[in-house]
């Protein structure tokens, strides 16, 4: 695997982040994540095609690009992939034509052959797509042995409209898998938090795939609204720093859930993720140190039993931790160098959701508020 990083931004154009000084035009993958004003320019994607003749080539919009140890707004982050062994396969649909997010995963995995099949990532609309059901439709379709990670797009803090694009000019309600097939490729994750509980559990009443209604009997919006006091005003923005996690009864394990929009004509909430009826929820709020100390146990969690270190990280947090983070988000990028050490190339972005397994069960799942890693390796 050889790999090339460049940053564009308006006042200094491109400059060369990383370079292993090899032909660009051999490259076969291409992630370019970016803000949602600059990507809209089709001269973007024209540029990026004639640079890039044999690649296929994925744009998201973000709420942050994340290149080396850098977080940027307004920027793109570029990292052009030559994988000399291993076959790589995307495709793409649009929610719109494929009625629902559950039916857009399972059009996804049918178009992905499964023969060799060992990872798949995707990149989806952020605003148009239930995470979950997405995941869900993946799994259902996909071999059971397939890890499955990746994210949703952003669009700053102003939850207006995300676009992905996949050998075009992103456009909104699109959704991207690329499928990495071969024995050459090893793909390794990890996914965790560091958000802290607080106020009572309350049971999930009326619930309806990612809308919330209720909370104990009592509308969802209210209950939200009294715990944020002075900062309900600010939502949905607000919600990014007041997430929710929800839990089966019995079980110990956890999702966390960011706010998309909120309803005051019936009280409701929707999220980036399902809210099953006869769950319990409750409220959580930020850490700082317990923030940056989930981003290393991502990457930690992302390493295998032997000494190499991976060639590629792809870091996907959720922009509620860059808007708590603030003027130290970058601290959660530097942990994890200081883990990979300079041979990895890092690159992400801050995103809606993250998608992967989480570190204690093998079953892929839509998260928010969380640092999610997928690392590659290529065997030689």
């Amino acid at each position: 695997m050889k790999i090339i990083q460049k940053k564009f931004s308006k006042t200094n154009g491109w400059e060369n982040i990383r370079d292993e000084n090899f032909n660009q035009a051999l490259c076969n993958f291409v992630l370019v994540f970016g803000s949602r004003e600059i990507l809209s320019d089709a001269t973007v994607y024209n540029s990026l095609r004639r640079n890039y003749p044999l690649a296929e080539i994925i744009l998201s919009s973000t709420s942050g690009e994340i290149i080396d140890t850098q977080v940027n707004d307004d920027t793109i982050s570029l990292t052009a992939i030559w994988f000399e062994k291993t076959k790589i396969k995307a495709c793409g649909v649009d929610i719109e034509k494929v009625g629902n997010s559950l039916d857009a995963g399972k059009n996804l995995a049918g178009l992905l052959d499964h023969v060799n099949l060992k990872h798949v990532m995707v990149i989806s609309d952020g605003q148009k797509v239930n995470g979950s059901e997405l995941v869900i439709g993946l799994q259902e379709s996909l071999p059971p042995d397939t890890i499955i990670t990746g994210g949703l797009a952003g669009d700053g803090d102003r939850f207006e409209k995300t676009i992905v694009g996949l050998n075009e000019t992103p456009i909104e309600g699109r959704i991207v898998a690329i499928g990495f097939y071969g024995d050459h490729i090893l793909t390794t994750y990890g996914s965790i938090g560091g958000w802290s509980p607080f106020g009572p559990e309350r049971l999930i009443t009326k619930s309806k795939g990612n809308v919330l209604y209720e909370l104990d009997g009592k509308p969802a919006l209210g209950v939200y609204k009294l715990y944020l006091g002075e900062h309900a005003n600010e939502l949905p923005g607000s919600g990014l720093l007041f997430p929710l996690s929800i839990r089966v009864d019995g079980s110990e394990n956890s999702l966390v859930r960011t706010i998309l929009a909120v309803n005051e004509e019936n009280s409701s909430l929707t999220f980036a993720g399902n809210m099953p009826e006869g769950t319990y929820a409750r409220l959580m709020n930020a850490n700082f140190n317990k923030l940056i100390e989930g981003a290393s146990r991502a990457a930690q969690n992302s390493l295998t039993d032997t000494t190499q270190k991976p060639d590629l990280a792809i870091l996907i947090s959720c922009v509620g931790r860059k808007l708590v983070l603030n003027q130290r988000v970058e601290e959660e990028i530097e942990v994890i160098r200081a883990i990979y050490g300079d041979k990895t190339a890092v690159a992400g972005f801050y995103s809606y959701g993250e998608i992967s397994p989480s570190f204690n069960f093998m079953k892929c799942g839509l998260h928010n508020q969380t640092m999610t890693v997928t690392t590659f390796t290529e065997s030689k």
